[in-house]
């Protein structure tokens, strides 16, 4: 019988260097991707089963044998707080070296979307979550923001295990970018509705307030604008990687 402590002991142990997916939604998609869990807990299986079979009966039967009943009070311990579907996971993160060769490899059939200094990991779960569904290559970040923080992931939904996601490194000042036509958003640029945008293009986003870089607009091939009505100053970050992807992935529906 596995006690209160044996399972205390276990999350600590992989705690400090894995990956928490918060809730069931999280966990679904993390495995549905690959990801290695080695610990997953709820506070109530019936009512997670319950949710499995509306949800996600492809994983009815891994989640029967991995996923441990725990009172709330323990799962209350582990976590900072517990999620309203009572379910909590730790899984590895996915390697670097692995990601980064995924990004970089030649010919790519879908793009990959740059944030370019995000300052809100809720948003930058968001663009994983969509890069995730419109199939995209990967999702890189510039500066200190980590990509991977458990906010972003619970934001992404577990959807970091489905596409590329890393943080980007600087030397002497320059951008490590995978290669790659490099097409930035900035309002200066060609309308994205009379432009076409490749496969194996890096589309940058800056942030809201501050937009792209210096840097990175001096390196763009091309700029890019969205739409945009008249005295309206800018579009969440989310919306603008949406409305670029769904332009992208258009492109091909006729073809």
């Amino acid at each position: 019988m596995t006690t209160r402590n044996d399972i205390a002991g276990q999350w600590r142990e992989h705690a400090s260097d894995a990956v928490l997916l918060d809730g069931f939604h999280a966990l679904k998609h993390a495995l549905r991707f690959g990801a290695d869990v080695p610990l997953a807990v709820a506070t109530d299986k019936k009512a997670m089963f319950s949710l499995a079979a509306d949800l996600a009966e492809d994983l009815t039967a891994a989640l029967a044998t991995s996923v441990i009943e725990v009172p709330a009070a323990v799962l209350r311990e582990l976590v900072p707080r517990i999620h309203p579907t009572g379910v909590a996971a730790l899984a590895v993160r996915p390697s670097e070296r692995g990601n980064r060769e995924r990004l970089s490899r030649l010919p790519r059939t879908a793009p990959v979307v740059v944030l370019d200094n995000p300052r809100n990991l809720g948003n930058v779960g968001a663009v994983v979550r969509l890069a995730a569904g419109f199939g995209a290559t990967g999702v890189v970040t510039t500066g200190d923001l980590d990509p991977w923080h458990s906010n972003a992931v619970r934001a992404g939904a577990g959807l970091h295990y489905a596409t590329a996601v890393e943080r980007l490194e600087q030397s002497q000042g320059r951008t490590e970018l995978p290669p790659g036509p490099l097409f930035a958003l900035d309002p200066e640029g060609e309308d994205i509705r009379g432009l076409a945008i490749p496969d194996d293009a890096l589309i940058v986003f800056g942030s809201e307030r501050h937009g792209i870089s210096a840097e990175l607009r001096g390196r763009a091939d091309r700029l890019v604008a969205l739409p945009m009505r008249p005295l309206v100053s800018s579009y969440n970050l989310a919306t603008s990687v949406a409305m670029t992807l769904f332009r992208w992935d258009s492109q091909n529906w006729d073809a």
